[in-house]
């Protein structure tokens, strides 16, 4: 899937990581509140092995998402932005319909995410509390990042 294929007015989505600015999203997810620190080799590993969305205005990216998935039975979104001065245009929106209607997140068993505030959009598109809480383990290291050495954050 290229621009081409989802494009209006001056901005795009693009499925190609060569597209990625890497920096760009190095630095805001670094700024994140789920992912504060993250050094960049993490984010290049995570973008390689991921399906991922940029948006673009033009050539400038404004947003990115990346999505964890098998193709067959399972998907986790993540890492979704869009940059502040771009909200309101209805972009996270857009993001959200491209996501959802991409041919490799067809007919999954299970499609998940986690978010701190965007419920409301998540919800436009299906996405639910979850029905078993209690069937779901995790292990969290919420603050794995900002424990790392200064030289390995900027790796």
């Amino acid at each position: 899937m290229d621009c081409s294929d989802r494009q209006r007015e001056n901005f795009c989505i693009s499925t190609d990581k060569d597209r990625l600015d890497i920096d760009a999203v190095h630095a805001f997810l670094s700024r994140s509140y789920w992912s504060e620190g993250v050094p960049k080799e993490v984010v290049v590993r995570a973008i390689a092995n991921s399906l991922c969305f940029g948006v673009y205005e033009d050539t400038r990216q404004v947003g990115f998402a990346r999505v964890i998935t098998d193709c067959t039975t399972f998907a986790y979104l993540c890492d979704v932005y869009i940059l502040d001065e771009y909200r309101g245009r209805g972009l996270s929106r857009w993001l959200m319909e491209t996501i959802c209607n991409h041919p490799n997140l067809q007919n999954l068993r299970r499609f998940s995410l986690v978010t701190r505030d965007a419920h409301g959009l998540y919800a436009k598109f299906g996405f639910e509390p979850l029905q078993h809480a209690s069937r779901h383990m995790e292990i969290v290291r919420p603050d794995l990042y900002k424990k790392l050495e200064p030289k390995d954050r900027n790796a």
